[in-house]
């Protein structure tokens, strides 16, 4: 407890001004003693003391701000990013999902007003890049097509971000995504070229154990930027999916063999117009559902893992010639059944059956090889050429 202790000194031979300069206040701890005397030259018989005590007690009260929620609310802060998604079309909208779960500040543009359904996502939405860019948003992610991303990119406006804005493309061709990003970009923004190796059909249930392919082309090396990087990674890590980090060059290698090939053929199957029978096999109805997955996805995708894939001509070739290769080799066995059906006899009574010529590579109009215009006595057949 602390007291304040005034002592005024009413002496009658001083001036008004000179008693005012004699008050004092003594500031002292609570004891038994008594205070102690004045100077000697202020002592008088007609000096009145007044002393007043007053304590200081530590409330248990509400405070006027609640420090833990505060606290809190900055920790979780400190684990969430303001996200402008650029194309907020079918992919864009499948990725605000996650974003806007996990507590992602989430921001939309698009040409097409898609200003109720982000509304009904928690998503904010805006019809005019410039207010977009206004908003300073951490990470810009172009979720745009392979053939718009050029224009949209360009039509940005970039000198209204910070210049430390992170920008991230999620498409199926990164090589072409590194170039057009280190080409227009000043080189103060960040460049993370990331793809989702899943779609809103293969990823609507759940991301656990899809892959998930990232190179960090260009990450300052600010503390601060670093961790954002891993913030935005670790929005797909969280969901479970399998982080892959390796070079554009790499990844478009890889995809060319798997992504492309699958679209291929998934996009020939559906030429035949396949339909569900009441004795389909397990296989029957893989190859259904891919029919189903990569059909969903427009022919633009497809044409653009073509033309911006250096490595999709050479799959386009080796499936071509594979196929001819497989049809090579059906009309190969076809070719031994007839000559067994036309020599049979002749070939039992000479004994023996000579392996038919492997086939050479097959004339550009597709024709098979011609029947042998040698005689047939000089094949020979076995006793089961007519079984």
């Amino acid at each position: 407890m602390i007291s304040i202790s005034p002592r005024i000194s009413n002496i009658p031979s001083l001036s008004g001004h000179q008693r005012l300069r004699h008050n004092r206040y003594n500031l002292v701890s609570i004891s038994h003693r008594q205070p102690p005397s004045p100077p000697s030259h202020l002592q008088s018989p007609k000096t009145l003391r007044l002393r007043r005590s007053f304590q200081i007690f530590a409330i248990d009260a509400a405070q006027p701000f609640d420090y833990e929620s505060k606290l809190s609310d900055r920790i979780a802060k400190s684990k969430t990013l303001k996200i402008a998604i650029v194309g907020f079309g079918n992919f864009g909208q499948f990725l605000a999902k996650t974003l806007v779960r996990q507590g992602h500040n989430v921001l939309a543009y698009s040409r097409t007003d898609y200003s109720a359904v982000a509304g009904d996502l928690g998503v904010s939405f805006y019809s005019n890049a410039d207010d977009l860019c206004e908003e300073h948003p951490e990470v810009i992610l172009l979720c745009t097509s392979i053939l718009s991303t050029d224009k949209v990119l360009r039509s940005l406006p970039l000198q209204r971000l910070k210049r430390s804005t992170l920008f991230v493309d999620v498409l199926s061709v990164k090589e072409f995504a590194k170039d057009l990003f280190l080409q227009i970009l000043p080189s103060d923004f960040d460049i993370l070229c990331t793809h989702p190796m899943f779609g809103p059909e293969s990823g609507k249930h759940s991301w656990k154990d899809l892959p998930f392919v990232y190179d960090k082309v260009r990450i300052g090396s600010d503390e601060s930027r670093i961790s954002r990087c891993e913030k935005f990674l670790d929005a797909f890590a969280r969901e479970g999916c399998i982080m892959k980090e390796m070079t554009c060059a790499e990844h478009d290698q890889h995809a060319a063999e798997s992504q492309f090939i699958t679209h291929t053929v998934g996009r020939v199957l559906e030429k035949l117009n396949l339909d569900s029978t009441p004795i389909n096999t397990k296989g029957y109805e893989r190859l259904l559902d891919l029919v189903e997955n990569t059909s969903s996805d427009s022919f633009e995708l497809y044409y653009g893992l073509f033309m911006y894939n250096k490595n999709a001509m050479e799959q386009l070739e080796r499936l071509d010639l594979a196929f001819e290769s497989l049809k090579k080799e059906l009309f190969g066995h076809l070719h031994d059944v007839l000559r067994k059906q036309l020599f049979g006899t002749r070939g039992r009574a000479l004994g023996g059956l000579q392996q038919p010529p492997s086939l050479s590579k097959l004339p550009p109009n597709g024709n098979g090889l011609a029947l042998p215009s040698g005689p047939p006595h000089s094949e020979s057949q076995s006793d089961s050429a007519t079984s």
